[in-house]
């Protein structure tokens, strides 16, 4: 069983490489077969097969089989909870005090 922080994690390590982003910005046209996207990229086939599985696993993106090729799509649910876990883990908490082991 993950950790919270390992599920977290797998959420920005999908945002960590340039060629996942480049895969992110085409997949914002809308949904993209395998095909397409491995004509777009300089990427084989197990590169983008590589990359999709880590998009997919982080939730960000959503994948379809239609016959022998993969279709793609960014997911609104993964987008809005990596957008929603971005602001929770960059905002101040200011229930805990802040320093409190140097307030004595």
């Amino acid at each position: 069983m993950l950790t919270i922080y390992e599920e977290h994690a797998k959420v920005f390590k999908a945002f960590c490489d340039e060629k996942r982003l480049r895969i992110l910005e085409l997949l914002r046209g809308g949904e993209k077969c395998a095909c397409v996207l491995l004509e777009q990229l300089d990427l084989g086939q197990s590169g983008l097969s590589y990359h999709m599985k880590i998009l997919v696993e982080s939730g960000v993106v959503e994948s379809r089989q239609e016959g022998k090729w993969t279709h793609y799509k960014i997911s609104d649910k993964g987008s809005d909870y990596a957008r929603k876990l971005l602001a929770e883990l960059t905002t101040p908490n200011t229930l805990v005090e802040n320093n409190a082991c140097c307030k004595r």
